[in-house]
């Protein structure tokens, strides 16, 4: 690596100054030689500049090199995180992968890069000077080089009490970077329940961990630095009483003794930045542990090593015996068997908690089955690339997502080889080109965070027209409107009717329309399927159907003013 060349040729620059030292005093001054006088200083000026151009190389290729390590580092992190399944995202907290992802990342770089080279640096001229030294005098070498032991001892000892307190910081730290992030991103509930201060105090209390923890590790480190140059310095006393007597004994010149000096001098400096240094080891270290955290996990859901392509897709989909529980704890599915033929609506009907989300997490594998199996055209979707498989599904759901770019990125999200009049299009048929067009900006109109500048009806016909776009054999819906007026209503059901044309649909029912519309009902209780058939069907034949279609649905509809249909 060039800096490493550099810096090696930096260093065999600083061996070679002492020497140039001691012929300035011993010949040139001691001598009374001008001319050579004047030669030596020019040329320790000379290898002075040399040096200061190495010292410039050296550090622009170290720092690429260690931004280079944080790109990759960072590319690999962000590339686990989304190969994770959704069961590793249930239980990690935002700000901890923000915190990895960033701070520990840069922590990572600074030990690549100068760190690194600090310690090279150090351990080159500690074995460079100790040669050089034997050589000229190895009775002061030796008390020059007997603090060399303790030294290591006490970096040692330091690095070890930094690193389990550098790990405690950035785990606070991580904490405090989930707390800003949920208050920011549930600003508006914060203060519609006026909890503004509550949260500010919340804040403080975690804050003042940090802060506590922190202090300790000042203390720690506000003692370690002057202890190794105490211990240093100590080594330079005794070199310079042992030395002067040389001197004055004519047993050692004083350019030598001067050399000799400079030699400890030079190595004070790296044995300083040692001491500087190792806090940012040690934190270092602590991060690269919590990287590997993530980066040493296995997703639970993956693709087999003999994995098929889902291709000519009909759209077939079959349960069989399915059952699902979260964490191998708690048991969502039971038993649940059904079939839906290509081109079929599928209607999920139940009680918070029945298991219908589940059902449509599991069609593209967000999660794996716990039990059964979950067919496409006759392929166990596990045996199935993910990627391939996810390719045929699209989804709207009622929480609609949408990134803080323009809506044309929002709407080709999946689909970025679309062509604009297949976008215009897709948009058109969800009922979403006008209010597009009627925007300054049209389709490159930015949405802000989570689509926040616009309705909610309008997120959701982006949304619909992002699968309208994408084209999919299977499409999962969770319909409910309840947020929009009757007029949104109905520009979101024809934009529906043109999503679910020739497609397997998966519908979490929340209207009378979406439950007329299904081919099969399914009535979910406690994760078991416990009713099919239509709706005219069920309302005579399930009691628990006719249940929630009489207090959920018809109820939720004349709360805000749906007109109803007579039953038949």
């Amino acid at each position: 690596m060039p800096a490493y060349l550099f810096l090696f040729a930096t260093d065999a620059l600083v061996m070679v100054n002492p020497q140039i030292i001691r012929l300035i005093i011993d010949r040139g001054i001691a001598g009374r030689h001008f001319y050579l006088l004047a030669e030596l200083v020019l040329g320790l000026l000379g290898l002075t500049l040399v040096k200061g151009v190495l010292t410039f190389f050296q550090g622009r290729w170290l720092e690429q090199a260690s931004q280079g390590v944080a790109y990759d580092l960072r590319n690999t992190i962000h590339a686990k995180l989304a190969s994770l399944s959704f069961s590793y995202h249930d239980q990690a907290e935002t700000g901890q992968l923000l915190s990895r992802s960033v701070q520990d990342v840069d922590r990572i770089r600074f030990l690549t890069g100068r760190a690194t080279a600090r310690i090279v640096e150090g351990l080159v001229l500690a074995v460079g000077t100790a040669c050089v030294l034997m050589a000229m005098s190895t009775r002061l070498a030796l008390l020059a080089l007997v603090s060399l032991p303790l030294l290591v001892v006490v970096a040692v000892r330091f690095g070890g009490r930094m690193r389990s307190i550098s790990r405690a910081i950035q785990n606070q730290l991580a904490v405090l970077t989930t707390r800003i992030e949920q208050n920011l991103r549930g600003a508006r509930i914060v203060k519609a329940f006026g909890q503004e201060d509550a949260e500010i105090g919340r804040f403080d209390r975690e804050n003042l961990s940090w802060l506590d923890l922190s202090q300790r590790a000042a203390v720690i480190q506000s003692m370690n630095a002057p202890l190794l140059i105490l211990i240093t310095n100590l080594s330079v006393v005794l070199v310079l009483w042992v030395g002067g007597r040389m001197v004055i004994g004519s047993a050692l010149s004083l350019g030598a003794l001067v050399a000799f000096t400079t030699y400890l001098g030079q190595l004070v400096g790296p044995l300083r930045m040692l001491g500087m240094i190792a806090p940012a080891i040690a934190q270092a270290a602590a991060s690269g542990e919590r990287i590997y955290d993530i980066l040493d996990t296995s997703s639970e859901v993956s693709d087999a090593p003999d994995a098929v392509v889902l291709d000519g897709v009909r759209g077939r989909v079959e349960f069989r015996n399915v059952g699902f529980s979260y964490f191998n704890r708690y048991t969502v599915l039971d038993d649940v068997s059904f079939t839906a033929e290509p081109g079929q609506v599928i209607a999920l009907l139940g009680a918070t908690g029945s298991g219908k989300s589940t059902i449509i997490n599991l069609i593209p594998r967000f999660y794996d089955v716990t039990s059964g199996t979950i067919l496409v055209d006759g392929h166990d979707v596990r045996a199935l690339t993910i990627a391939s498989l996810r390719d045929q599904i699209g989804i709207v759901l009622q929480e609609t997502t949408l990134f803080a770019t323009t809506i044309r990125e929002n709407i080709t999200f999946g689909s970025s080889a679309a062509t604009p009049e297949a976008m215009v299009e897709a948009a058109r048929r969800a009922q979403a080109h006008d209010f597009i067009s009627a925007m300054p900006d049209g389709y490159e109109t930015p949405v802000g965070e989570k689509g926040v500048t616009l309705s909610g009806g309008q997120k959701q016909r982006v949304a619909i027209a992002r699968a309208i776009l994408k084209d999919p054999r299977i499409l999962i819906l969770d319909d409910a409107t309840s947020s929009v007026d009757a007029g949104t209503e109905r520009l979101i059901q024809v934009a529906l009717e043109n999503l679910m044309a020739n497609r397997t649909t998966f519908i979490i029912a929340h209207r009378l329309g979406s439950i007329r519309r299904a081919d099969q009902i399914l009535v979910l209780d406690a994760g078991r399927v416990v009713s099919r058939g239509s709706h005219e069907e069920l309302l005579n034949d399930s009691p628990l159907y006719a249940e929630i279609y009489y207090q959920q649905i018809l109820a939720g509809e004349r709360e805000h003013g749906i007109p109803q249909e007579k039953e038949a």
